[in-house]
């Protein structure tokens, strides 16, 4: 079994990362919020986080705040237990380099 097979290539996009690591440590993100955070364009957001979603790392949620449109991010259970996976493949391969 090679050293980078644990590692999954959903995750591989250092905007993918960012997300899964917002959403990680907080329990849901805005558009806004991770953009700003993220420092990416609205189009690169929406499509990575469509990614996800697509994926079932990330669900999207889209309401109303007054008249003002918001979406809203949050990881799903089999997403935070691919990502903690995807962290200690990198761990291992880290700590096996050494």
């Amino acid at each position: 079994m090679g050293i980078i097979n644990n590692i999954n290539k959903a995750f591989d996009h250092r905007v993918r990362l960012g997300i899964m690591s917002v959403l990680m440590v907080n329990e849901y993100a805005d558009f806004k919020m991770l953009k700003e955070l993220l420092d990416i364009t609205d189009g690169n957001l929406a499509s990575h986080a469509k990614a996800l979603e697509q994926a079932g790392y990330i669900v999207v949620e889209k309401r109303f705040i007054g008249k003002k449109p918001n979406t809203r991010y949050k990881v799903t259970s089999p997403g935070r237990k691919a990502f903690k996976e995807h962290l200690s493949a990198l761990e291992h391969l880290i700590n096996r380099s050494e």
